[in-house]
């Protein structure tokens, strides 16, 4: 069971983005593209989003643990500092010029392109080096659990 449900989630989320069209950087750039051709169909993706995990929250806390752990690994920061926002913005930058974020990217690697194996390798490579360099552990960040 526990490593059925991730499997199973990523799965759904995986099929989400596809269907979503938020696999396609065209798709997505023309999204990001508020003073030119604006596509405003990943609002609509967006809001959907917004509204199921709002309902999978109240529904989820009002069981009072999850189905495949012990307890709810949840962040307890909630200040804004200036990694967070270099990070933001750095995210940003990457999905504007690219048309892919982590998620959709990775489920674009089902379809084999090179294009996005290099953006995924570069994103590992992103990441790797900030656990490496960073200021701070990426494990110290946040806490295993919101007990």
């Amino acid at each position: 069971m526990t490593m059925l449900v991730p499997f199973f989630a990523g799965f759904v989320f995986g099929a989400g983005l596809v269907v979503s069209q938020m696999v396609d950087p065209a798709k997505v750039l023309g999204f990001l593209d508020i003073a030119g051709a604006w596509d405003p169909s990943l609002a609509l993706v967006m809001v959907g989003a917004l509204a199921v995990t709002a309902i999978g929250y109240r529904v989820t806390f009002h069981h009072g643990r999850p189905l495949a752990a012990e307890r709810f690994q949840l962040p307890t920061r909630t200040d804004i500092d200036p990694p967070l926002v270099v990070g933001a913005a750095l995210f940003g930058l990457g999905w504007g010029m690219a048309g892919y974020c982590p998620g959709p990217a990775i489920a674009s690697l089902a379809f084999g392109q090179t294009e996005i194996v290099v953006f995924v390798l570069a994103m590992l490579a992103g990441m790797a080096t900030y656990r490496f360099t960073g200021d701070r552990p990426v494990s110290g960040r946040y806490p295993q659990s919101a007990d």
